[in-house]
């Protein structure tokens, strides 16, 4: 090899490195902004396991995950861990499927044009908001449909970790019934535009443009129109409704009423949004329309007294009483319910809202199918919101027992959808 022809291949050696070496680099780049780590394998050991709230506990379990789905469930010593395997240390902790809030929204200002967001600033936003307190699934009722899209599907690239979003996108409301855009300034919310309705056609119009669109069920909000001659969303429930659920997917109802809960439950709705504390309880006429109907109701309790914080005490505790005693009295009938807090309009810690879900009468079992195997019936499709092998490794690792303190449903150490950790406690 003379000198030349040997300078030459030194040249396009060193010039392969160079290649090599940016191809390397912005691999771990790439890599570095891939915010959902998956592994093929994964181990939880040592927790307590709730497999479903209707079932007993599995003391010092082991779950085992393969390629996001449970493969194996059992107790520590009898079930075999392969070795190299990632694995949890779960003692002294409990697990149970991943948590659902069903009533969330995101219209606050920190998600508009969540396209132009850095992918850490919304991946923290998504830990503050819901996977620190262990939702792996959220339905948000309520927000730009277009908005949200992006969101959801800067998620589902793996470019951020968050949850699974479900939406209704746009709510349906009357004409007239919308707040004043300075009403939403003050709130923290976004403003965009939803579809106004005057009658039941154009609400049926509307709720078939949503579901076109792609949104995952449709909410109809009650409120009343200021208008003269206030058009109203009452008699457009059954038709609505009927549309809907040609399309295999939910209706959701805001009341603010007692006569709008009775409507929306007579009309065919699946969700009833909120109680209605401002209307006093709940009479026999309600809860015996319910009865028979799969209607679930999402009581969002703390609500309440976030929207009172300014009035005083008294009315504040009065109305919370209220909301809890329709929930009693639901529950006495056998209503199915759903956790959910309207969150993006009230604090995001749920601690409070599953204290008022115990003063109501719920149970730690009661509570948590309301987080994990109802919305999994309604939303999530079979084995949805259960351990079982088979089923998404959608999972929550929480500090102590819940049994004994309801408030550790919220000291949350793993978060776990699809197998990847999306949040872990420092």
């Amino acid at each position: 090899m003379n000198s030349d022809s040997g300078s030459t291949y030194i040249g396009h050696s060193l010039k392969r490195c160079f290649f090599l070496l940016c191809a390397f680099l912005l691999h771990v780049q790439l890599g570095a902004q891939t915010a959902v780590t998956s592994t093929d394998e994964l181990a939880l050991v040592g927790g307590t396991v709730y497999t479903s709230p209707n079932s007993d506990p599995i003391y010092e379990g082991i779950i085992l995950v393969r390629h996001g789905r449970i493969v194996s469930v059992g107790r520590k010593g009898e079930t075999s861990i392969p070795s190299g395997i990632e694995t949890l240390d779960c003692t002294g902790m409990t697990i149970s499927a991943g948590f659902w809030n069903s009533h969330a929204h995101f219209f606050e200002r920190k998600w508009a044009n969540v396209a132009s967001i850095p992918a850490t600033e919304v991946e923290s936003q998504l830990r503050d908001m819901l996977t620190m307190y262990g939702f792996t699934s959220v339905f948000d009722l309520g927000s730009e449909w277009r908005n949200t899209k992006i969101l959801r599907s800067r998620i589902e690239s793996g470019e951020v970790k968050g949850p699974k979003i479900l939406s209704t996108g746009e709510p349906l409301i009357a004409a007239g019934a919308n707040p004043a855009e300075l009403v939403y300034r003050i709130m923290g919310f976004m403003t965009f535009d939803t579809p106004e309705v005057m009658d039941s056609v154009q609400a049926r119009s509307n709720a078939e443009n949503l579901i076109a669109a792609g949104v995952d069920g449709i909410k109809l909000h009650l409120q009343p129109s200021s208008l003269p001659n206030p058009p109203s969303l009452i008699d457009a429930i059954p038709k609505v409704v009927s549309m809907v659920h040609k399309s295999g997917k939910p209706v959701f109802a805001h009341p603010n009423s007692n006569q709008d809960v009775l409507a929306a439950i007579t009309g065919g709705v699946d969700i009833i949004a909120h109680t209605t504390p401002a209307s006093g309880s709940w009479d026999t006429t309600i809860i015996g329309a319910m009865k028979g109907k799969s209607v679930a109701l999402t009581p969002t309790l703390t609500l309440w007294k976030s929207f009172l914080r300014h009035d005083r005490k008294s009315t504040q505790e009065m109305m919370v009483r209220t909301a809890i005693s329709q929930l009693r009295s639901w529950l006495d009938a056998g209503g199915a319910v759903l956790f959910g807090t309207d969150l993006g309009a009230v604090d995001y810690d749920p601690t409070e809202e599953y204290l008022l879900m115990e003063a109501a009468g719920m149970s730690f079992l009661q509570i948590l199918a309301s987080l994990t195997s109802t919305p999994g019936q309604y939303f999530g499709g079979q084995n949805s919101g259960t351990i079982s092998i088979g089923s998404a490794a959608d999972l929550v690792v929480f500090q102590g027992d819940p049994s004994k303190d309801i408030k550790s449903l919220s000291n949350v150490k793993f978060t776990i959808r699809d197998g990847s950790v999306i949040y872990a406690a420092n």
